[in-house]
């Protein structure tokens, strides 16, 4: 491991944690060249599927696209860091036990969507904006009333079927 202020090879664990619900293990280093210390993390490298987008185009998983979104839809939002790698986390190992090849990316939008429903209803509205790509201020309006509702409970007007 490289040393992020000097560039030396050379450096010693200091501590080792698991966190993240064990999946990632946090590592206090030492740089044994300029003494300064630093974090890393290590985490199981999984066999991936490729993500096939709207336009057909194919690329790998990248759970960073996943977190940088995630980020933006939780910006000035009282989510913790660890909550939004939790929800990261999630959405990868629904995607890795899929076990297919190729996911198409609205199965993973889907998967986004739904934890952040749980999380954040702000966050979920904005995602969704995005995802779903909202024309105007009356699909915010729907899916603000059917977060309102609640997910089992039919719109104003209409019977269960």
């Amino acid at each position: 491991m490289r040393c992020p202020f000097c560039g030396t090879l050379e450096n010693k664990v200091i501590d080792s944690r698991l966190s993240q619900a064990g999946e990632v293990i946090r590592r206090r280093r030492e740089c044994e060249g300029c003494t300064r210390r630093y974090t890393t993390y290590e985490r199981v490298e999984q066999a991936l599927p490729l993500v096939v987008k709207k336009n057909g185009q194919r690329q790998p998983f990248a759970r960073d696209k996943v977190l940088a979104g995630l980020r933006r839809s939780c910006a000035k939002r009282n989510i913790s860091a660890e909550a939004l790698e939790r929800v990261t986390n999630a959405v990868q190992r629904a995607v890795a036990e899929q076990g297919e090849p190729e996911v198409p990316s609205t199965f993973v939008g889907r998967l986004v969507l739904k934890q952040l429903e749980d999380l954040d209803q702000v966050a979920y509205v904005r995602f969704a904006s995005v995802y779903r790509e909202f024309q105007d201020v009356n699909e915010f309006i729907t899916e603000l009333e059917r977060l309102r509702r609640g997910p089992d409970r039919p719109p104003p007007g209409t019977t269960e079927q």
